[in-house]
């Protein structure tokens, strides 16, 4: 009746069992440079709300437009503000209209939020036009919309034909 066997006795789990080691340092590898802190990305160039320019803008960066601008714009990313009015071309990689634009807008991507009033024609490679917007003009897809896409005019004088 009483023995000393452990047949039905459940065993101790397996892992109880094994000798414990001691665990092995993680190895990293060893770092041979100094890291670098990310470059910082230029703030945009703000025109704020009581600001009149008159004249054109180029810049390789970004504007933030909340003023008045009477002339043509040239950026990386422009924003028109919701306070702001641009009166003249702008062409930008990235263009996102808030607020009033009189003239034409070529931009590779072009986002007219529900507060834009467009008033010229977008030439664009994609474009967004949320509800509430306001656009009149024309819209043109582009696969390079930011190259001037004018015709040229003939240096030399046009030769007519001669009437018979």
């Amino acid at each position: 009746m009483f023995s000393k066997s452990r047949i039905n006795e459940p065993g101790p789990k397996a892992e109880a069992d094994k000798p414990k080691s001691p665990e092995a340092p993680v190895a990293r590898p060893a770092m041979d440079f100094t890291p670098s802190a990310p470059k910082a990305k230029p703030p945009a160039s703000v025109l704020s709300s009581d600001l009149t320019v008159v004249g054109n803008l180029k810049t390789t960066g970004d504007i933030q437009v909340e003023g008045t601008v009477e002339g043509d714009i040239r950026a990386h990313l422009l924003t028109v503000g919701e306070s702001a009015t641009i009166r003249g071309e702008i062409v930008a990689d990235d263009i996102v209209v808030n607020g009033r634009v009189i003239g034409r807008v070529r931009g590779l991507k072009v986002r007219l939020t529900s507060t834009a009033r467009v008033e010229g024609d977008i030439i664009h490679k994609t474009i967004a036009i949320e509800s509430g917007a306001h656009f009149e003009g024309s819209v043109q897809r582009q696969d390079d919309p930011l190259s001037n896409g004018r015709t040229a005019i003939p240096a030399g004088p046009v030769a007519k034909p001669e009437a018979i």
